[in-house]
């Protein structure tokens, strides 16, 4: 850990307190909790998780950048499919973890910029802190008339029509680490030696044991699995009765989630924009991810009678939804903006930044046309 940044002593203070609790609750559990457990705790314990802490987290002052921080050029593009569903269905939009808001607050002015404002625009934020965030920010960015617009929701509406986004939710879903070891199923857990410390128990029978026989891994193998992550897709499908689903997110099609070659994983940990694999220190002062298995994600809609309207990577998507178009209204004869466009493009289009790990799936229930982010690239064959 010689590598990362050394937080402050406030930082470490704050981080000891979410230590403690995650350690009494350790003890409360027999010795140890599974690894799904700790990466809940230390990312939403109230007031001291990740995501419920006051710490600066998403843009270039924080620990990580998501593409509405890059450029509002991304909120634009992804308003011309928003747009698409609203016409279709007349109904509203719902956005999982809004983040700072920023998304928000660019897709409400691109859809009105589009003639295609929805009645509501509602935010489900399960972080008390960011919530605030959101409030302040989408209260001084937007106008009245906008800002009223705004509901922030605590649960998922039991009947919702129109378009739900959410952007880099699913990999901030705790996740289960299970392998196998000397040919036997494993869950890896966390327990404390003057410290947090990692322990391999045999899974027994059930669900995770069900799912790891059927990966037929080789030995040595370790990875991921969310049912957090299914569940979330099943309640939403549960929800919409009329409209479409985006998710954009890193990961992959199940084939390459599971590849020989990806035997420790894809658990990362994001620290004032330091990447590392370690998510057993700085607990609440740290991001905690793990790349998404798409296919699970596509057999869980598909479970649920949501149809799958596309698969394809950020670039394809964005490029679908009209990206370079939007670029081509700015001038390059203005280079002060004209370059700082040409560079995010650039960063959400490369296949050596966003373009190609990033990747888009769209579901719907009651979308009998093409969705406009879907008509070229499509890969839904390699789920």
């Amino acid at each position: 850990m010689a590598s990362l940044p050394i937080p402050s002593a406030q930082a470490l203070a704050h981080s000891a307190q979410l230590q403690s609790l995650i350690q009494q609750h350790i003890q409360q559990q027999g010795g140890w909790i599974d690894f799904a457990t700790f990466m809940h705790m230390a990312l939403y314990t109230p007031s001291l998780g990740y995501y419920s802490g006051g710490a600066k987290k998403f843009g270039f002052g924080g620990d990580f950048v998501t593409a509405p921080e890059i450029s509002p050029l991304f909120a634009q593009a992804l308003a011309n499919q928003v747009a698409q569903v609203l016409q279709i269905t007349q109904g509203k939009v719902l956005e999982l973890g809004a983040g700072t808001g920023k998304l928000a607050k660019d897709l409400l002015l691109s859809l009105e910029k589009l003639e295609t404002l929805p009645s509501q625009y509602c935010i489900l934020e399960v972080s008390d802190y960011l919530r605030q965030v959101q409030r302040e920010y989408l209260h001084e960015k937007l106008p009245k008339a906008l800002f009223d617009r705004l509901v922030w929701l605590d649960t998922l509406p039991e009947v919702f029509n129109g378009m739900v986004v959410g952007n880099e939710v699913l990999d901030a879903i705790p996740v289960h680490l299970v392998g196998k070891q000397q040919g036997v199923l494993v869950e890896r857990s966390v327990v404390w030696k003057d410290g947090f410390a990692w322990q391999d128990k045999p899974l027994s029978a059930g669900s995770l044991f069900n799912q790891l026989a059927e990966l037929d891994l080789p030995d040595g193998y370790l990875t991921e699995i969310s049912p957090a992550a299914t569940g979330l897709v099943r309640s939403l499908a549960s929800s919409l009765k009329h409209g479409a689903i985006v998710m954009l997110d890193y990961g992959f099609g199940a084939s390459e989630y599971y590849h020989p070659q990806r035997k420790a994983g894809t658990l990362m940990c994001h620290f004032q924009h330091h990447a590392h694999d370690n998510p057993l220190v700085y607990v609440g002062l740290q991001d905690i991810t793990a790349h998404v298995n798409f296919t699970a994600i596509a057999e869980a809609a598909h479970s649920e009678q949501l149809s799958i309207l596309g698969y394809l990577n950020q670039a394809n998507f964005l490029i679908n939804c009209g990206l370079l178009q939007i670029l081509e209204q700015a001038s390059p004869e203005h280079m002060e903006v004209y370059a700082p466009m040409v560079s995010a493009v650039q960063k959400l289009l490369s296949p050596a930044e966003m373009g190609e790990l990033f990747k888009v799936i769209l579901f719907g229930k009651g979308i009998d046309v093409p969705l406009v982010g879907a008509l070229q690239g499509d890969k839904r064959h390699t789920l």
